[in-house]
């Protein structure tokens, strides 16, 4: 009777330990979608002189279907725009400003200089809007992009002075006089980058929406000194502009090609034109921001889950490593605190 006793203890004791000596991994649970951070829409804005007023419709509509951007980059007149924007003005406020916009609160004629126009009270007018904020201190993330004369290589502004930023921008040359900022000289940066998608981009944007005014050869010749300037800027810069744009997940064009560079008598026309373009194109931007947010999303999870398996990993381990006696006492929390 003694015998079958301590056979038995020790069939027990076989069996316990072979249960603390195996595998002890808990199955792995199922991982549920992991917390990740909303998609960060970045706006490009490009040149276009009074055609400009066209990116206050287009942000107009993004807000009102909840695509608000949160990085803005802008070249010429989209630098204008941008600036604003950055600053805390939302599209309506904009609109308010963009009605109320005399032209001669921004025209300084200067003859017999490097250009036509000064462009000191548009450097002012902005400040003045802005507080004298500088570019570092908007509300959101603003990349002013220009040319460096010397150079001709882009140039983004993401510090310093936010209206003299804006008019290195919008010094279309031979309208403008050239900019001199730190010892170097710039002029538009529609020369170089038209539409700033890439600018948008090293702000951290996931999603960049290009909003493309630029003009294009028409076949027909444009009317006035700023308008041939603008178109002839345009056209020099078409190529670069195609690539850059393709780097872009949604372009908008808005219909104002027809708007002359100066007819700020068509801001109207070009704000309600920003508007159509922009919600005709909501299909496309719901799709790229979900694509990516499935991208984020996927991405989440296989960090979580290589996580999860890193610890069930270093437990096993634990376990593996317990003295006979914690094994016999099967004494597994030990292992669950030194994860």
């Amino acid at each position: 009777m003694a015998s079958i006793r301590l056979a038995a203890v020790a069939s027990a004791l076989t069996l316990l330990l072979a249960a603390c000596g195996g595998d002890n991994t808990r199955p792995a649970a199922p991982v549920a979608n992991a917390p990740v951070a909303p998609v960060k829409i970045g706006v490009a804005l490009g040149g276009g002189a009074a055609k400009g007023f066209a990116h206050i419709g287009v942000i107009k509509m993004l807000e009102a279907n909840g695509f608000e951007p949160v990085v803005i980059s802008g070249t010429s007149a989209g630098s204008v725009v941008g600036a604003l924007y950055a600053s805390g003005m939302n599209a309506f406020e904009m609109q308010e400003k963009a009605v109320a916009l005399d032209q001669a609160e921004i025209r300084d004629v200067r003859l017999f200089s490097g250009g036509v126009i000064q462009g000191q009270k548009l450097q002012d007018y902005i400040n003045g809007l802005l507080g004298n904020r500088n570019l570092q201190q908007m509300r959101k993330p603003l990349a002013v992009v220009a040319t460096q004369l010397e150079t001709g290589e882009r140039t983004v502004f993401t510090r310093g002075n936010t209206g003299q930023a804006v008019r290195a921008s919008s010094s279309i040359p031979g309208v403008f006089e050239p900019v001199s900022i730190s010892g170097k000289t710039y002029v538009d940066g529609g020369v170089v980058s038209p539409v700033p998608v890439d600018a948008a981009r090293q702000l951290g944007a996931e999603v960049v929406i290009a909003v493309d005014i630029s003009s294009r050869a028409s076949g027909q010749r444009p009317d006035g000194l700023l308008g041939t300037v603008n178109q002839s800027i345009a056209i020099m810069g078409q190529r670069l502009g195609e690539q850059e744009l393709a780097r872009a997940e949604v372009i908008i064009r808005p219909n104002v090609l027809d708007i002359g560079a100066a007819d700020f008598a068509q801001r109207g026309r070009a704000i309600v034109e920003g508007e159509k373009a922009a919600q005709a194109a909501m299909p496309q931007i719901r799709a790229a921001v979900a694509r990516v947010r499935a991208q984020k999303q996927q991405a989440a999870n296989s960090a979580a889950r290589a996580q999860l398996s890193q610890q069930q990993q270093a437990r096993q381990a634990c376990l593996e490593a317990r003295s006979r006696v914690d094994k016999l006492r099967g004494n597994e929390a030990m292992c669950d605190t030194r994860q």
